[in-house]
């Protein structure tokens, strides 16, 4: 039935007024309106059988009887959890049922989701369309700060530490103070006494690990990284999808902000923000795990944390240097920058190519020198979180 894309009712309306007139055959209306003959003489008897106006309205196609109608108990167990989370969609919960033996499918659930108008388009967004992860866990950890806005913080600005393969949250604590690295450095050592060491990390250019002042950047806390054997990676310039996980882990940690309420005194950021990590951890489950928790596919590093690191042993084979204080090593007769910060320390040289060369501080390549240009660029991660670029 087409109705010339006109309001439906206003179409039977008129269509049904003219044919009772008798003036005008059914088969002519018909094919004005654009409708069979058949739906055409539907509608007039539906009009003298009612004898009204109102006997042409639409009418209800709803089942009388539905067998397989879901519990109302359950359905108010449905409503009650995405109240109490509003940041889970519906196959969260369809999880979570399910470890109570309530096998309910996830588009019954977001039915009743959208029947009970909690399901909001900013509630919506798109699939990630490809991922990349490490093999085993501590194999990379991914770390940022999140901003907030400060009249909702009270000043605090979260500090993330997340696996790279199980998304574990390693550390979630809201710190103050986050452009000397102290505090950093005190987060992170009770991070690395609880559950070890990991082999590397992945940060972007911020503060405290990171010191955009200075022509190659690395600071204290950095230096102090490297020095537990911890190989540090640096996200490209202006790509937060190289962080991809930490930055979809803020975006979790956000959403659950907005859509449950800041903490609303300054001392209880603190609690909040642990209990959250516990139930992201242990209790939400997460699609890239195939449903599964991140706690369940995490395993402490076997890699203790050591407060007074041993001299690092390099392999043989390559050159030894021994960086300058103005923070630049002699190759073959030519002065190139590495970092002030490294000042007394050995660094090691590894051959590219004929005319490229990596520089590297224990485990971490802090530099590259190019022999050919006479010049030494900072080295990036790529996305795929596989080689090294550099700008």
């Amino acid at each position: 039935m087409s109705w010339g894309g006109v309001k439906v009712d206003d179409q039977r309306i008129r269509f049904v007024l003219r044919a009772c007139t008798g003036k005008e055959r059914i088969s002519d209306l018909c094919r004005e309106f654009d409708i069979s003959r058949q739906r055409g003489y539907y509608w007039l008897a539906r009009f003298k059988e009612g004898d009204e106006i109102a006997s042409l309205k639409e009418r209800s196609r709803r089942p009388h009887h539905s067998p397989l109608k879901i519990a109302e108990a359950i359905e108010h167990r449905i409503v009650a959890e995405r109240k109490r989370r509003p940041d889970w969609g519906a196959r969260k919960i369809q999880v979570l049922l399910a470890r109570e033996d309530l096998v309910v499918p996830a588009c019954t659930i977001h039915r009743i989701l959208q029947r009970n108008q909690l399901i909001h388009p900013h509630h919506q967004h798109p699939p990630a369309l490809k991922r990349f992860q490490r093999e085993h866990p501590n194999q990379l950890w991914q770390m940022d700060f999140k901003g907030l806005p400060s009249n909702l913080s009270h000043g605090w600005a979260p500090l993330s530490v997340l696996d790279d393969c199980s998304r574990f949250v390693v550390l979630l604590r809201a710190l103050e103070d986050r452009k000397t690295g102290a505090e950093v450095r005190r987060t992170l050592e009770e991070a690395f006494e609880r559950y070890g060491v990991p082999d590397a990390m992945l940060m972007d250019h911020g503060t405290p690990w990171w010191n955009g002042q200075h022509v190659c950047g690395w600071t204290r806390l950095s230096i102090w990284l490297m020095k537990q054997g911890v190989s540090l990676h640096l996200a490209a310039v202006r790509h937060p999808q190289t962080q991809g996980k930490v930055e979809r882990f803020h975006r979790t940690l956000e959403e659950a902000l907005h859509e449950r309420g800041f903490p609303p005194q300054r001392e209880q950021w603190a609690g909040w923000l642990e209990e959250f990590r516990e139930e992201y951890n242990q209790v939400r489950p997460h699609e890239a795990l195939n449903m599964a928790t991140p706690g369940s596919c995490w395993r402490p590093s076997p890699r203790a944390y050591q407060p007074n690191p041993p001299a690092w042993d390099y392999p043989p084979g390559e050159p030894l240097l021994q960086v300058r204080s103005s923070g630049q090593v002699m190759v073959e007769h030519q002065e190139y920058t590495i970092s002030q910060a490294l000042a007394g320390e050995t660094i090691q040289l590894k051959r590219l190519s004929e005319d490229r060369l990596l520089a590297f501080y224990r485990s971490t390549c802090v530099r590259e020198i190019n022999l050919r240009k006479r010049q030494s660029y900072p080295v990036y991660f790529s996305r795929e979180q596989r080689v090294f670029e550099h700008d």
